[in-house]
């Protein structure tokens, strides 16, 4: 049975006794980046489609281009089914339902279909540069772990203007989300040991993520603004509904939380 989940109406943590707001910030393995002390959070890791960006309609649309042009059939629900899933099972699925692509031109094809769009226009979420801002204001480390491949990664980087430290990527080597990898291997990054996971915080938006996240041993937060599919009975600790009230502080909460249970 999975943790139970938090309320979902995230808040900045007040004591309970003075009702004075408390500001949090880290004391963790790089204490030059932080400008407070007393935060447990280490690290924060995002995902990058629906979880920072609303990009998976831009992967839909790409897929239902693909199949309706070499003589396959594809719709959005189809879509969702497979969100967060590598793009070469993606492939898969769309050869089943008659794409007469190749898994390897699937993957070609639709990758560069996001990648143009996204260099065009980055479909940010509601809130999310200012959850961001807010961590780098606090000194916490940033990293984006995402499976798309490097360019659009280095896209991301470049757009977000400083928002992310460093990114882990599909190309780097390493097993794809759901193993735990991608988290491990940005959190070696930082230096950060295995047994310090639970002070880190991952956000996920698919079961993929979500069991990626979880496996890793980081305080595994739901984003839920973006995503069709019903993720409550995944393995995360708490779960949000976009970014409104998701500070620093408040991430910080999550971990806080976690790890008095």
């Amino acid at each position: 049975m999975g943790i139970p989940l938090i309320p979902t109406v995230a808040r900045r943590v007040t004591d309970t006794h003075d009702a004075v707001e408390l500001i949090w910030c880290t004391g963790g393995v790089l204490p030059l980046l932080s400008k407070e002390k007393n935060m447990l959070l280490k690290a924060v890791f995002c995902d990058l489609d629906g979880t920072t960006i609303d990009s998976e309609p831009l992967w839909h649309d790409g897929e239902i281009e693909l199949a309706t042009q070499h003589g396959g059939y594809w719709d959005e629900d189809l879509g969702w089914e497979c969100s967060g899933k590598p793009v070469p099972e993606v492939a898969e699925h769309m050869i089943e339902h008659g794409c007469t692509l190749s898994i390897e031109e699937i993957d070609v094809q639709l990758k560069a279909y996001v990648f143009n769009a996204e260099q065009e226009r980055l479909p940010w979420i509601d809130g999310v540069r200012e959850t961001l801002q807010s961590l780098r204001d606090a000194g916490i480390p940033v990293m984006l772990v995402t499976t798309s491949p490097r360019p659009m990664a280095e896209n991301i980087m470049e757009q977000a203007g400083g928002l992310f430290l460093d990114y882990v990527c599909g190309d780097d080597d390493c097993a794809h989300k759901p193993d735990p990898a991608p988290y491990l291997l940005a959190a070696k990054k930082l230096g950060i040991a295995p047994e310090d996971m639970g002070k880190c915080v991952v956000l996920e938006d698919t079961f993929v993520g979500l069991e990626a996240g979880a496996a890793s041993g980081a305080t595994t937060i739901a984003q839920t603004c973006t995503i069709r599919t019903d993720t409550s009975s995944g393995p995360q600790f708490a779960s949000i509904n976009g970014y409104d009230g998701i500070d620093a502080a408040a991430l910080d909460g999550f971990v806080r939380q976690r790890l008095a249970q």
